[in-house]
């Protein structure tokens, strides 16, 4: 709590001008049918069209460097609104003209210096005493607001003396008449019109910066909120501050009653509530853009119908800061004393470095001094930064304020002259994604369990019913041989009775009726036949019996069949048991495909590292075995000379010669040491002897420039060997070999120079200390000699030095720039990579393909012409391997492709 003079505030909307301002809120809140042209705001894709790649402003309150993203300009916009004379002012001032003049129509505004003299400034626009607070908002917030739900950062800020109407214009909440609603009411209203709360979302965040201690406004216990930096990024945020998601207007008017309660406040002389803090409404914005194809989807020719149907939501999010500055004041005006007088020197303190900083980056200053206040900090995304930003400058008639009003315009007139990069806020909602996912495994895997227990009780329900049908066929058929055989043995005694009756009857009568023997024979006759035809009627009762045998017998293969069914059913039940082990192993892959997305740089760079060389032109094998014979018939007899020297004089007494008074001498010993420096089996010996140290003492002592060309010739043969590279450069030879350059005039003595510093170009370990010993611009130094040979040797060492970068990038042991661009060599390898000369175009072409394998190089190399060079060198390079190189580097660069289309150049 603030003890003297501050005071909190009440619970309800606080008038910033009561009291003897109530004049100047009637006249603030009259409508004066302001003509409808707003601030003029470029379009961003016309400027992103028309401009090209651009870079953002040398410096931004962050102090960190442009992202390789492309971003928008777009400079601070400033506007000036001139609050009407109150009550005191108009008695105490009436015999006085006020010391401004406005010219809203030509958007300019006239400040008297005295009654003959005036100056005159231009703002974005020019806001007069009777102008509306929708006019006000619509030519100062709305742009931004617009910004913000498209996914851009976006500020608007208010800047000026106390007592001028800054919280007036930002807070009002126009409670008693809607059309005083101030900039923050306006905005919510558009931001909740233009958002769907079923996929999107708003929160704020409602902060006071007093006495450089950040506060929680929605839980003043919360008095000492820190401020976090991202490293990488530079972007700024408040992990402990109260995040409230707003799901209509009313809630968010209550959430700002509640903050404006615990704001501080004082009575001076200038401001009967003088605001004692700087208070700040950040209001994050999310929105899901629908209807967007994913660009790696289409890519991945082997993904599944699955993958292919499920698209992650392009989602936007954009933050608007709403900043109410407290009034600067001067102590000897507003009377503060005690605490209130503290209170007014940390307002100063903060405002004067924002000054500073804004001053900065209007001069384009190297050095930003954003650590100087936590409300410069806090401002970082908003000058300089990537948020299009939206300043309202207040001011007084009254010319007693003359001074104070000078100094708020001139700081509107900084404040225009900052340049933001306003960069787009999207990125794919993954976890949305994720959850889709999780969803359809869940249904597929429900579905699938269905089906499964419907499956099994089909099959229980064909088993039961199989040995139901079974089981009746086979009572049906016991029951039908029963009665059959129970019938025909009932016919068939009867029969046997019968036959047994009759016989004992004519038995019995053959006695008495031997005269009936005929008729007897004859009825036995009759008898047979009726045998006959029982037997016959036995045989048709046997054929039955044989059809129910083989009706069983088809019943017993329709339950093999049934058999059959089911086991080609539970073969079923197998084979969904496998589409689902491998529906889930997609979903798996799909998954594991979304962790992958970040490495497809990393693999796509290593293959293009596995091409190799060309292959040298059979003609010029054949040239060369052609001149070989010729030179080595002349060179062997010197050879054999210098080595009878060597075997009778001793390579220690050769080597001693080097340091002989006689300058001939010197010269003659010298020769010697290069001729047998030349031979690969002399080189050890020399160097093992101390030949190359008395070779770097006699380059950096001797001032003959016949000795500088032989000794570095030597020394070039020598640093052929990558044992003796690192002894040349630990020895400080790369250092002497510049000096060398520098001073030498002779072309042959260069070519020998950049032939050493060549071969030494080619270790990998050596990079940044040969760079760091001024090689590389010992090399660059040398071209301006403008002999063939020397620029042939200059460009063997650039593409070495190129191609062992490019190497370590692929290891990832290096990141960042190339060394050869931050040292200025790209002008000098775009300027000569179509050299009429065959040996320094083929070296310049081969570096243009290393340095552009880097994708950090790409954007310098766009800048620089480079891209124009490669796509030569793809088409029209004699060499097919470094044509091939070429192609490949183009099409595997998003970089460059990007240039490509937008060139409209199809490749």
């Amino acid at each position: 709590m603030a003890s003297g003079g501050a005071n909190y505030r009440n619970g309800t909307q606080r008038n910033s001008l009561k009291g003897t301002t109530t004049a100047t809120d009637r006249q603030l809140s009259m409508n004066s049918n302001p003509s409808k042209a707003a601030l003029k705001n470029k379009s961003l894709s016309s400027v992103g069209a028309s401009s090209g790649l651009r870079k953002s402003s040398p410096g931004s309150l962050g102090g960190g460097t442009a992202k390789d993203d492309a971003g928008v300009p777009g400079r601070v916009r400033v506007a000036v609104r001139l609050r009407p004379r109150n009550a005191e002012e108009s008695v105490a001032d009436a015999d006085f003209a006020d010391c401004v003049e406005l010219q809203p129509e030509f958007k300019r505004l006239k400040l008297r210096k005295n009654n003959w003299d005036t100056d005159t400034y231009e703002f974005d626009e020019v806001l007069t005493e009777f102008a509306s607070q929708k006019r006000v908002y619509e030519v100062v917030a709305k742009p931004v607001v617009e910004s913000v739900l498209d996914g851009y950062n976006g500020t608007v800020m208010a800047y000026g003396q106390t007592g001028t109407g800054k919280t007036y214009t930002l807070g009002r909440l126009g409670e008693e008449d809607t059309a005083d609603r101030g900039i923050i009411v306006r905005a919510m209203e558009d931001i909740l019109a233009g958002v769907s709360l079923e996929s999107d979302s708003v929160s704020v965040s409602y902060l006071q910066l007093y006495m450089e201690s950040l506060q929680d406004l929605l839980d003043p216990t919360n008095d000492n909120i820190s401020i976090v930096e991202d490293p990488k990024s530079g972007d700024v945020s408040l992990p402990g501050a109260t995040l409230v998601e707003i799901r209509d207007q009313q809630s968010f008017l209550e959430l700002l009653q509640l903050g404006e309660a615990h704001r501080y406040a004082a009575n001076t002389r200038l401001n009967t509530e003088s605001s004692r803090s700087h208070a700040l409404l950040m209001v994050h914005v999310k929105r899901s853009v629908k209807g967007r194809e994913l660009a790696h989807s289409s890519q991945n020719g082997n993904s599944t119908n699955i993958a292919k149907s499920l698209r992650p939501t392009l989602v936007r999010k954009g933050k608007l800061v709403v900043v109410d500055l407290a009034g600067s004041e001067r102590i000897d005006k507003s009377g503060s004393e005690g605490h209130t007088l503290e209170e007014a020197k940390s307002i100063n303190l903060s405002l004067i470095a924002l000054g500073k900083c804004i001053n900065a980056l209007a001069e384009n200053s190297a050095h930003v001094p954003v650590r100087d206040s936590k409300l410069t900090r806090l401002l970082r995304d908003s000058f300089g930064g990537t948020a299009r930003t939206s300043l309202v400058i207040t001011i007084g008639p009254s010319p007693r304020h003359r001074g104070e009003t000078t100094s708020t315009i001139m700081f509107g007139q900084r404040a225009m002259k900052v340049e933001n990069m306003l960069k787009l806020k999207e990125e794919f909602d993954y976890k949305s994604l994720a959850r889709k996912l999780d969803i359809q495994l869940d249904k597929l895997i429900m579905e699938h369990e269905r089906k499964q227990k419907a499956f099994e009780e089909e099959i229980e329900r064909i088993t039961t019913d199989t040995q139901n049908q079974i089981s009746e066929a086979e009572r049906n058929y016991a029951d039908a041989m029963e009665k059959e055989r129970l019938k025909y043995q009932k016919d068939y005694m009867e029969s046997i009775k019968k036959l047994e009756e009759k016989w004992m009857m004519n038995q019995h009568k053959l006695g008495e009726r031997k005269d009936q023997m005929a008729s007897t024979a004859q009825e036995v006759a009759e008898l047979k036949k009726l045998l006959s035809k029982e037997t016959s009627l036995r045989k048709a009762a046997e054929e039955e019996i044989n059809n129910l045998k083989s009706q069983l017998a088809q019943l017993k293969m329709s339950e093999a069949s049934a058999n059959s069914e089911s086991l080609k059913l539970r073969k079923m039940l197998e084979d969904e048991a496998y589409r689902k082990e491998k529906l889930e192993g997609e979903i798996s892959m799909l998954q594991t495909q979304l962790l992958q997305l970040s490495f497809e740089a990393d693999e796509t760079r290593r293959r293009l590292d596995r091409g190799g060389p060309g292959k040298v032109p059979g003609d010029l094998d054949s040239l060369i075995s052609q001149v070989r014979p010729q030179v080595n018939d002349s060179v062997n007899e010197e050879k054999a000379s210098i080595a009878n020297l060597f075997e009778q004089v001793g390579l220690q007494k050769i080597l001693s010669l080097l340091e002989a008074e006689d300058a001939d001498v010197r010269i003659h010993a010298v020769k010697v040491v290069a001729n047998l420096a030349a031979e690969e089996s002399n080189q050890q010996k020399i160097v093992e002897a101390g030949g190359l140290t008395s070779l770097l003492l006699l380059l950096g002592s001797s001032e003959d420039e016949t000795i500088h060309r032989v000794a570095a010739g030597a020394i070039a043969n020598l640093a052929m060997n990558e044992t003796n590279q690192e002894l040349i450069m630990s020895e400080g030879g790369i250092r002497l070999l510049s000096i060398t350059a520098a001073n030498a005039e002779d072309p042959q003595t260069l070519r020998m120079v950049a032939g050493a510093i060549a071969n030494l170009c080619g270790n990998d370990k050596l990079q940044n200390k040969l760079r760091g010993e001024g090689g590389i611009k010992a090399l660059l130094g040398m071209v301006k000699c403008g002999h063939p040979d020397v620029l042939a040797q200059v460009a063997r060492g650039i593409a070495n030095f190129a191609k062992c970068e490019s190497r370590a990038s692929a290891q990832g042991s290096k990141t960042g720039r190339s060394l050869l661009i931050e040292d200025g060599a790209l002008p000098w390898i775009v300027q000569n990579a179509n050299n009429d000369a065959s040996p320094i175009r083929r070296h310049i072409e081969l570096a243009v393909c290393h340095l552009a394998q880097h994708e950090v190089n790409a954007r310098d190399m766009i800048t620089g012409g480079a891209l124009w060079e490669l796509v030569r060198i793809s088409q029209d390079c004699s060499r097919e391997d470094i044509r091939t190189l070429a192609h490949r580097t183009l099409t595997s660069s998003p970089t460059f492709l990007a240039e490509l289309r937008r060139l409209r150049i199809d490749y």
